[in-house]
């Protein structure tokens, strides 16, 4: 059994982490509101970019002449997964989630004889997912000291992973990061991004609504040429600024719920602490009282 001395530091330990816990809590709550209102005000944006370029992009319907960022290389050996988690820890079970995803995305793959490459955006997908594929990660993005990410931010990974597409180095590439829900909800995700997959037009709904009325210039052609590889970019800016948004709900979450499981803790060495305490106490007044009837 702990003596009292033992519950007390025990007691003012926990206290202590109790205070970070609920400290880090408050600071992402507070991250939190900014990295939401990005995150949806960039979901419209990318929205819409995917319905413009859909609709452009129905001119290629059964052309072989396709730019490959829409129709693909005609192959689909080489897989490349685009893996984006936080740069630190302390979320729950954001960062796991996201790599579990992408982990038995790559498992399947290989599974069917596909060849996979991984390119990690956060420190933290990276260390999670080299112990398991430390030969298939190919290069990782660490934004450690960014304070808010952007746009530049994402146009390096877009520019990356453009580099490696025109150069053969894969087929398919699809991007991994987690969807804002809510403080308790954070939804692992998975988007194609190469080659693009776009909204049929199909004669209804709002994606074929805005195919009919527009004329372009200049041509449909070139627009799309020039829009595929901003797409790259506005799509992985979406998934950085979701998972940002994500990071600080899980963590605010998870903060809470440690900042709770603190309390209970403390209550429970209070209480083992003011039992023995009692126990003590009792024990000297019962030799005193002993001592006094000796006498």
């Amino acid at each position: 059994m702990p003596s009292l001395k033992d519950l007390k530091n025990r007691i003012d330990s926990v206290k202590s982490t109790q205070k970070i816990t609920k400290a880090m809590q408050m600071v992402a709550a507070a991250k939190l509101r900014r990295a939401q209102e990005a995150a949806e005000a960039a979901r419209p944006y990318a929205e819409r970019m995917g319905k413009v370029l859909a609709a452009l992009g129905a001119v290629y319907d059964g052309q072989e002449n396709a730019p490959v960022l829409l129709g693909g290389t005609g192959k689909d050996q080489v897989h490349l997964l685009v893996v984006a988690t936080g740069e630190r820890g302390l979320a729950g079970g954001f960062n796991s989630s996201i790599a579990r995803l992408a982990r038995d995305h790559a498992q399947k793959l290989i599974a069917q004889g596909k060849t996979v490459k991984i390119l990690t955006v956060g420190r933290k997908g990276h260390d999670i997912l080299r112990r398991q594929y430390p030969e298939l990660i190919v290069d990782t993005f660490n934004f450690r000291e960014v304070k808010q990410v952007g746009f530049t931010q994402a146009q390096q990974v877009a520019d990356k992973v453009l580099a490696m597409f025109a150069a053969g180095e894969f087929d398919v590439a699809t991007l991994f990061f987690a969807k804002f829900g809510s403080v308790i909800s954070q939804v692992p995700t998975a988007q194609q991004i190469i080659p693009a997959k776009l909204e049929k037009v199909d004669g209804e709904g709002e994606a074929a609504a805005s195919a009919v009325p527009y004329e372009y210039e200049p041509s449909e052609e070139a627009i799309v040429e020039d829009l595929l590889p901003r797409n790259i970019s506005v799509q992985v800016l979406r998934a950085l600024l979701e998972n940002s948004a994500s990071f600080y709900g899980a963590q605010m979450s998870a903060m809470d719920n440690a900042t709770r499981n603190a309390g209970e803790m403390i209550g429970k060495l209070q209480l083992s602490y003011n039992r023995q305490r009692q126990a003590q106490i009792t024990k000297e007044l019962i030799e005193i009282i002993s001592g006094a009837e000796a006498l």
